[in-house]
């Protein structure tokens, strides 16, 4: 089976899916399902004004954590419908520049080190560079071939 053998029925002017379409429709949906968990665990754990008062405490003005709700809900939701991809993961990268900047850049590199380091949203910084590169991928609302 070639990798352009999978044919992609949403989009049938398309000639075919190819592997990179699915990577990147891997990686944007489960991207997208990642930033989702974070808003549900800052907005039904911590809840909205505890995320607020955590932010506070790292020396961020309290309404930055509304914001950072918002952009993981419904970046999370663009990732995952395919909307905008490229974009949205660009604008997602400087909610995981604050979480190393605060709270993780001072417990170091490892994410298992006491406090979680900022090895984890290093590596999904890459992972939304790489998501920008490669575009929507298959199965995206608005699809964009790299």
């Amino acid at each position: 089976m070639t990798s352009a053998s999978f044919s992609n029925p949403a989009h049938a002017s398309s000639a075919a899916v190819t592997n990179a379409d699915l990577a990147a429709t891997l990686l944007r949906v489960t991207s997208g399902v990642f930033f989702l968990a974070h808003a549900w665990l800052k907005l039904v754990i911590f809840t909205p004004a505890g995320t607020a008062g955590f932010f506070e405490s790292l020396g961020f003005p309290g309404f930055l954590a509304y914001l950072v709700i918002a952009a993981e809900l419904f970046g999370g939701l663009a990732l995952i419908a395919g909307l905008w991809s490229r974009w949205v993961s660009i604008a997602l990268i400087p909610v995981l520049l604050g979480s190393i900047y605060a709270p993780h850049g001072a417990a170091g590199f490892f994410f298992s080190n006491e406090g979680g380091g900022w090895e984890f949203p290093a590596m999904w910084i890459v992972l939304l560079i790489a998501q920008a590169l490669l575009g929507d991928g298959a199965y995206a609302i608005k699809r964009n071939r790299a």
